[in-house]
């Protein structure tokens, strides 16, 4: 007999609607050990990320940045239908289930630095809910539109609860003109439930452009006016985690200058995923993962 799960965050409906989050930010009980000191934690459990200045080395920076550019170029990786590419220019966009694609950025998800920090956010074992690399080269890259990440991994996904983070590794400098990340800092507090019902095969159109699950320009004006925009800029090998309810986004690339990164989802093996909250079926398993095997 299968046990009802309440849906703690409605959306997709009639109408759009913010409701307070109800659940933890850190999930850890206060001073447990871990990589991430506790004046980090306190200040990731008000703003809803933590930014680095290096999380990995000009030398490592080299090998990932070496394997991203391997694998955009590999005609079959780009025949995958794990790669998503521009619309307009027709190049790579994106390749998904990067750790089990190469085995240079599966050793990448189990390093310590990483993994580490993610249980110790999440306060249990985590499993990859969902890795890739995103290229962003220059002269006209498209950004990504204002979104919370959980919005659509509640919906279409199936995860219950915000016990969730995301990894983005910077492997080319993020400036402040290069299509860099935004996040709306406290956003993570208030679940903005998106009006409008799923379409079938959303995420063929979503992953190039965002339509489902997008707030309204009113909702996002007042979500800016309360807790304003913080842009993310810094050198290769730094790194912004973010909970998975913060709002954010990121702009067109029109500089000569790409922005890369390769981005880790791990979720708390407490909070494997259902069935989809509001979609048809859930989206395919290298989108969102259904091997919930802790990473070791």
């Amino acid at each position: 007999m299968t046990t009802a799960i309440t849906d703690l965050y409605p959306t997709r409906g009639a109408a759009e609607k913010a409701v307070p989050r109800q659940d933890p930010v850190v999930w850890s009980p206060p001073g447990a050990p871990g990589p991430i000191s506790q004046a980090d934690l306190q200040a990731y459990e008000h703003d809803g990320f933590l930014a680095m200045p290096e999380l990995i080395t000009p030398a490592e920076v080299d090998v990932y940045r070496a394997e991203l550019d391997r694998l955009v170029n590999d005609p079959l990786i780009r025949a995958d239908e794990r790669s998503i590419v521009e619309s307009a220019s027709q190049s790579v966009r994106s390749v998904f289930e990067v750790h089990k694609i190469s085995e240079v950025f599966g050793a990448l998800v189990r390093d310590e630095r990483v993994v580490g920090r993610a249980r110790q956010i999440l306060g249990s074992d985590v499993y990859v809910h969902q890795s890739r690399i995103n290229v962003k080269p220059g002269f006209g890259a498209s950004g990504f539109y204002w979104h919370s990440d959980f919005e659509t991994w509640h919906a279409e996904d199936g995860l219950p609860n915000m016990r969730t983070v995301s990894v983005s590794i910077a492997l080319t400098e993020n400036y402040d003109t290069n299509g860099g990340l935004m996040i709306m800092p406290g956003s993570h507090k208030t679940f903005l439930g998106c009006a409008g019902e799923t379409p079938k095969d959303n995420y063929k159109k979503s992953l190039q452009m965002q339509d489902a699950g997008t707030p309204s320009d009113e909702a996002l004006t007042a979500f800016a006016d309360r807790h304003g925009i913080r842009l993310f800029t810094g050198k290769a090998g730094s790194a912004t985690w973010f909970d998975c309810n913060a709002m954010h986004g990121s702009g067109d690339n029109i500089t000569p200058y790409a922005r890369s990164n390769v981005f880790i989802v791990f979720n708390s093996v407490e909070n494997a995923a259902r069935e989809p909250f509001a979609a048809p079926v859930p989206r395919p398993t290298f989108i969102g993962a259904r091997d919930f095997t802790p990473v070791k």
